[in-house]
């Protein structure tokens, strides 16, 4: 067992800081956003679920408004387009399937 803040942190943003575990099929992250951040529209081809575990985030899913607030989620299927802004500071699980290579150290 180990710490997630002990893996290597990668930047996805500026005020958006992710510490990423991968297994054989899914990917595991815990993102630290602050308050004012903005997360780009992006799509991928991983399912992603996203629980916020403190604060409020404000994400656009397929062109819908969604205000993610503590113990929320939301799945977002595959090439979904998606977005986010930090209305506060937040800590958030992302998991996605199949597992994000481009996030391995």
């Amino acid at each position: 067992m180990d710490q997630i803040k002990s893996l290597p942190p990668k930047e996805l943003a500026p005020g958006l800081t992710g510490y990423y575990a991968h297994g054989t099929n899914m990917t595991f992250g815990l993102v630290e956003i602050k308050a004012g951040s903005n997360l780009p529209r992006h799509h991928h081809p991983h399912e992603q679920i996203t629980y916020i575990l403190e604060g409020q985030l404000d994400m656009n899913i397929d062109g819908k408004e969604c205000k993610l607030t503590t113990g929320m989620y939301y799945v977002i299927p595959s090439n979904v387009p998606h977005g986010a802004v930090a209305v506060t500071d937040c800590k958030v699980i992302d998991v996605f399937n199949p597992v994000r290579e481009d996030y391995r150290q």
